[in-house]
């Protein structure tokens, strides 16, 4: 069931956000300053693509950026998790793609925090 939860996704809206997330790594990556974040649009493009049966977890051992982190995060956070919300809303007006449009609204919240979190299997530790 997961696997056609995530073919459908990936129809309706997990290839376009994908791109986006990809469009920002490839903007970030130019400077030496944004190539932490760069890597974290790789985590969350990856993660767009194929959401159904993984989740994000707190990774005690992954290092949380401080406040210029957050500033400079703001700006691609700020368009992604609009794009997410965006989505979500379309998606929620059929009643088939509704859980898409909760797994959308859950990818906006970690669009605007992705630091400090680690991409799991649902169900391990």
């Amino acid at each position: 069931m997961k696997t056609i939860g995530n073919i459908l996704w990936l129809a309706l809206a997990g290839f376009w956000l994908a791109l986006g997330w990809l469009f920002w790594a490839a903007l970030l990556a130019i400077t030496i300053i944004g190539i932490p974040f760069a890597v974290q649009c790789m985590k969350l493009a990856q993660f767009s693509l194929w959401p159904f049966g993984r989740e994000a977890r707190p990774d005690p051992n992954a290092s949380t950026l401080g406040i210029v982190g957050a500033v400079l995060w703001f700006i691609p956070g700020l368009l992604m998790c609009l794009s997410y919300i965006l989505s979500g809303l379309v998606l929620c007006v059929t009643v088939i793609g509704i859980p898409f449009g909760i797994q959308a609204f859950k990818l906006a919240g970690l669009a605007l925090a992705p630091f400090g979190k680690r991409i799991v299997k649902t169900g391990t530790a």
